[in-house]
């Protein structure tokens, strides 16, 4: 199965398009992207078409005019960010979420308000299991 959910470029599309309360067209993402994306906007209409196919954008019909199209997100960006975790856990981690965590936790500074967010987390986890 391939990727189904943004890429880092993609998802820069997708940063643009969470923050609007609406639908926003091809033209107007180009616009919002202008100094964060360095591609063309041939290439961002092409990012777009693939956030449709996998399913992380839909769209409606102009009305007035049937070449416009209105984007807006069919995921949120919490459903996009715990899809793209897990695979990463698979992938890097051979499914393995313990070594996951505690690479990030090996690799990172954490300060004491963090790790008692953390430690809640994981007794909340414990509780559910």
């Amino acid at each position: 199965m391939g990727e189904i959910t943004p890429s880092e470029n993609e998802w820069l599309i997708m940063e643009v398009i969470w923050k609007e309360s609406g639908s926003l067209t091809a033209s107007e993402i180009i616009e919002k992207l202008k100094g964060t994306l360095d591609i063309s906007k041939k290439t961002i209409r092409v990012m777009i078409g693939r956030l449709v196919a996998k399913g992380v954008l839909g769209y409606t019909v102009d009305e007035n005019d049937s070449r416009i199209y209105h984007y807006f997100p069919l995921k949120t960006k919490e459903e996009c960010l715990e899809l793209k975790s897990r695979r990463f856990v698979k992938n890097y981690f051979g499914g393995d979420a313990s070594l996951a965590v505690a690479s990030f936790l090996k690799s990172t500074d954490i300060t004491k308000a963090q790790l008692i967010e953390l430690e809640e987390m994981v007794e909340a986890l414990k509780e559910r299991h």
